[in-house]
C-alpha cells in the first residue's frame, strides 16, 4: 500500500504488532464478574508483555469496543472504565501517547475499523493477540487476521474467558483452525519473532 505524503504515522521499525483487545472495559455486562476474575489473573502478564514490546519498538495497538456510543472519545471511555469495578484491571494497562487506539463496533478488531489499513501502513506481518475474551472477540479477530495472511501468536496467559475450560477450548480451536501459535508469554521470544517477520518481508519483496 502506498503511503500518502501527508501521513503522520511512519512504518513500524519492526514488522510485528501487539494488539490489546477490549482491555478498556467496565465489566458491566452479563458474566462481567467472572471475566473480571480471570482478567485480574492475566493483568501482570499483559503489563510485562507490553513493556517488553515497547523495549523492542514493537507497536502496541489498543482495539476496543465502543459500547455502542458513536460519540464517545478515548478519554471518556477511559474515565468510565477507571470509575467502574474493573478499574484495578484497567489502570495498569492504560494506553499512552506512543500507543495506537482503534474503536470497533463488533467482535472482530477488523470489522468496520481502520485496523487493516493501519497495519498495512505500519508494514506489519505478525500479530500478537491478547485481551478479552479468548472465546469471543479474540477468536473473531484471530480468524479475520488469518484470512488476511497475518502470522498469529496468542500468549495463553494474556487472555481469558469466563472460566479456564472455555479459555483452554478457545485456544485449542484457534491453534487448530486459525493457525495460531499458542504459548505462554514468557516463552514468546520477541526478537526471534521480529527476525522471522523481517525475513518473510524480505522474501516477499
Amino acid at each position: 500500500m502506498r503511503s500518502r505524503k501527508h501521513a503522520q504515522t511512519s512504518a513500524s521499525p519492526v514488522p510485528v504488532a501487539l494488539l490489546l483487545i477490549d482491555v478498556l472495559t467496565t465489566f458491566q455486562f452479563p458474566d462481567g464478574d467472572a471475566i473480571l476474575h480471570g482478567a485480574l489473573k492475566i493483568r501482570d502478564a499483559l503489563v510485562k508483555l507490553k513493556a517488553r514490546a515497547r523495549q523492542l519498538r514493537i507497536p502496541v495497538l489498543y482495539v476496543n469496543d465502543n459500547f455502542g456510543d458513536w460519540r464517545s472519545e478515548k478519554e471518556v471511555l477511559i474515565g468510565r472504565c477507571l470509575e467502574a469495578k474493573g478499574g484495578q484491571f484497567v489502570r495498569p494497562l492504560l494506553p499512552d501517547s506512543e500507543d495506537y487506539f482503534v474503536l470497533k463496533p463488533m467482535h472482530s478488531a477488523f470489522y468496520m475499523t481502520p485496523l487493516e489499513v493501519l497495519l498495512q501502513h505500519l508494514q506489519v506481518e505478525t500479530l500478537i493477540l491478547t485481551g478479552l475474551t479468548s472465546n469471543s472477540c479474540l477468536t473473531a479477530t484471530a480468524h479475520d487476521a488469518n484470512m488476511r495472511g497475518f502470522d498469529i501468536y496468542i500468549p495463553l496467559d494474556c487472555s481469558c474467558a469466563r472460566d479456564s475450560t472455555e479459555h483452554t477450548q478457545a485456544l485449542a480451536q484457534l491453534e487448530a483452525m486459525a493457525g495460531a501459535n499458542v504459548r505462554p508469554s514468557r516463552s514468546l521470544k520477541l526478537p526471534t519473532l521480529i527476525r522471522a517477520a523481517q525475513s518473510s518481508q524480505r522474501d516477499a519483496n
